[in-house]
């Protein structure tokens, strides 16, 4: 069980019967987890942070109907998955190489890390980024939660109310469309650089 359940589940409580700090050092500690997340998801910075902010609006006015079946964070993840999906579909921008880097932001350079292994480490992340972009929303969304978020099969089920026999299929899945964009990506970068 996560460790933060027992204070989190005490802070939901406390917001239920109206303390607004409470709800507020929720926020505090999980605005930028999700930001982190659907920053993978969305198109931009600005449109991630828009949707964090929309998704805590609507976890404050529905947090009444939270019964604690699920940890509060699944919770308001799911609430900002789904403003971040209904946000990207109004929308629709195209994303750039420049966007990518904006949203993933400089890796920091591990002490004794040559200039050239600090660009390639932050080109390796550059076409991860890419590829994810390129997957549909429901094989993003999925390897977001697993591979980045660290969810479990069972937390991701609940979150996207799949069973997870479908979890665990579409993590197949899209972790094999990753591997495939990922080896044209790099295999079209090869073969132009030999030209």
């Amino acid at each position: 069980m996560n460790e933060d359940a027992p204070r989190d589940a005490q802070l939901v409580q406390a917001a239920q019967a109206g303390d607004r700090d409470a709800f507020g050092q929720l926020v505090v500690r999980y605005q930028d987890r999700l930001f982190n997340s659907l920053s993978r998801m969305v198109a931009s910075p600005d449109d991630a942070a828009d949707a964090v902010q929309d998704a805590l609006i609507q976890a404050f006015l529905k947090l009444d109907t939270f019964r604690g079946d699920s940890r509060f964070y699944t919770w308001v993840y799911r609430i900002a998955m789904n403003v971040a999906f209904s946000h990207k579909r109004r929308k629709r921008p195209s994303a750039s190489i420049d966007d990518i880097k904006e949203t993933i932001g400089e890796e920091p350079a591990a002490a004794g890390e040559s200039p050239e292994d600090i660009v390639l480490s932050q080109e390796r992340i550059a076409h991860v980024q890419a590829a994810l972009d390129q997957l549909g929303d429901e094989h993003r969304q999925i390897l977001v939660l697993r591979d980045i978020e660290g969810f479990a099969y069972e937390e991701i089920a609940d979150v996207l109310g799949l069973p997870v026999g479908t979890v665990r299929s579409r993590i197949f899945r899209g972790r094999s469309q990753m591997k495939d964009i990922l080896s044209r990506t790099l295999g079209e970068e090869t073969s132009s650089v030999k030209s």
